[in-house]
């Protein structure tokens, strides 16, 4: 099946990169919109309270506000990620993080993805469940955690050029 090509206003990093290399690749405001949405889903319920008041102590519903802001708000920042890395907002810092990484990985002869102990038809059935599923969070939080060859750039632009001297 090919590629879908789709056309950004930034140069497209990689079309389905891995969960791990999409948190070390977050920025101070990821990790802010996470910290804002944690936040907010308590301090709503608060508010919300203070409008309507229950005769019954919030101790409970602020926990469970705490953690359903504090996973809301990894959502968000992991999606405010990934569009970086396909291109769909700006994206120089991520773009100059990848370049070195993965230029270093091709001089030292490491595959560039990673190796799989999957086969090849379990890494592409991964790579089409997790491919655009940052989209999909509000249905079911994909990751895509299987090393696989498809991402949807072209190799070659990390290997170590040759001297012609």
């Amino acid at each position: 099946m090919p590629q879908k090509v789709v056309e950004t206003p930034y140069p497209p990093i990689d079309a389905d990169p891995h969960a791990f290399r999409v948190v070390r690749y977050m920025r101070l405001s990821d990790y802010g919109a996470w910290a804002a949405a944690t936040g907010a889903f308590p301090a709503a319920l608060y508010l919300w309270d203070m409008a309507d008041p229950t005769k019954f102590k919030l101790r409970t519903q602020l926990r469970l506000g705490g953690l359903l802001g504090f996973v809301g708000g990894f959502l968000l920042a992991y999606q405010r990620s990934s569009l970086r890395f396909w291109g769909w907002t700006e994206n120089k810092r991520e773009e100059q993080m990848d370049r070195e990484e993965m230029t270093a990985r091709a001089r030292r002869g490491l595959p560039l993805y990673g190796e799989s102990p999957q086969p090849e038809w379990i890494q592409g059935v991964a790579h089409r469940n997790s491919v655009w599923s940052q989209l999909k969070f509000s249905i079911i939080p994909m990751f895509n955690l299987v090393n696989h060859p498809y991402h949807g750039t072209d190799p070659e632009k990390y290997k170590p050029k040759e001297d012609s001297s």
